[in-house]
C-alpha cells in the first residue's frame, strides 16, 4: 500500500508543476514490509525520502519527524491508510498563498460509529480547553508553512490540535476545504486503545499548560471565521 501511496502521490505532485517537491515517509517503527514496499518504488521517484524510528513512537512523533526534517517552504501532510486520495491536493493549492495555512476537513467521514463516536468525545473536550480549533481538527490533510509545523512537541493525536494553535499564534489565516474521505484500505486503528487514550489525555493537559493564554482566547473569538469550501 505504501509503495502504491508513494508513487500515486509523486503523480499528483507532478501535476502541479512545481518547481520542486519531496516526499518523506516515516517509518514509525514498521514491523511488516514497509522497507521492502519503499525500496520498489524508490529508483522511479527520487524525490522520496525515509525516515527510520527504530521503534514505534506515535502518530505525533512521526509527523514531526516528518515535519523538522522538511526542506521546502510548505508542507503537506495526509496519513498513508488509503483514506484519503493523493490527486486531492490540489484543492489545497488553489486555496495556498503565503499568508494561509490550507486545512481539509473530512466531507463524508467514512469510520466506523465507534471511532466517530470516540473523535467526537474527545474534541469535544480539545474545544473545551482551547476553544474553537478548526472544522476537523484530526483531520489528516494539511497544508502550511514550515515553521508552523516545526519544533511541536505532541507525540499522539493532539498534534493536530497542537499544530492548529501554532498557526493561529504565528498570525496565519486559516483556510478549510472539504476534503473526499473513503473507507479504511490498510492498517487497523489505535486510537481506542487504553494506553492511546490515557496518553492522549496527558498530551492534552501538557499542551494545555504551554499555550498561551491569548492564544486559546484567540481561538476562542475566531470560532466561525475560517474560510470554507464546500
Amino acid at each position: 500500500m505504501i509503495a502504491e501511496t508513494v508513487a500515486r502521490t509523486a503523480a499528483a505532485l507532478r501535476n502541479q508543476r512545481l518547481e520542486a517537491f519531496e516526499i518523506i515517509v516515516v517509518d514509525d517503527g514498521s514491523t511488516d514490509d514497509t522497507a521492502g514496499e519503499l525500496e520498489s518504488v524508490a529508483a522511479a521517484t527520487p524525490e522520496l525520502r525515509v525516515i527510520r524510528h527504530p521503534q514505534n513512537r506515535g502518530y505525533g512523533a512521526a509527523l514531526r519527524s516528518g515535519f523538522d526534517a522538511a526542506a521546502h517552504d510548505a508542507v503537506f501532510f495526509m496519513d498513508s491508510d488509503g483514506q484519503f486520495a493523493a490527486e486531492d491536493i490540489h484543492r489545497l493549492i488553489s486555496r495556498w498563498d503565503a499568508g494561509s495555512v490550507v486545512f481539509g476537513y473530512r466531507a463524508q467521514r467514512r469510520d466506523p460509529w465507534i471511532r466517530r463516536a470516540n473523535h467526537w468525545a474527545f474534541f469535544s473536550l480539545v474545544r473545551l480547553l482551547f476553544g474553537a480549533t478548526t472544522r476537523d481538527v484530526n483531520c489528516a490533510f494539511k497544508l502550511f508553512p514550515r515553521q508552523v509545523g516545526r519544533g511541536l512537541q505532541c507525540d499522539g493525536a493532539v498534534v493536530g490540535t497542537e499544530l492548529v494553535l501554532r498557526a493561529r499564534q504565528l498570525g496565519y489565516r486559516v483556510e478549510e476545504v472539504a476534503i473526499p474521505h473513503h473507507p479504511r484500505l490498510t492498517g487497523s486503528p489505535t486510537g481506542a486503545k487504553p494506553a492511546v487514550v490515557v496518553r492522549a489525555f496527558a498530551e492534552l493537559i501538557r499542551l494545555r499548560r504551554r499555550v498561551p493564554a491569548r492564544t486559546a482566547t484567540a481561538s476562542r473569538a475566531s470560532e466561525g471565521r475560517s474560510a470554507s469550501s464546500h
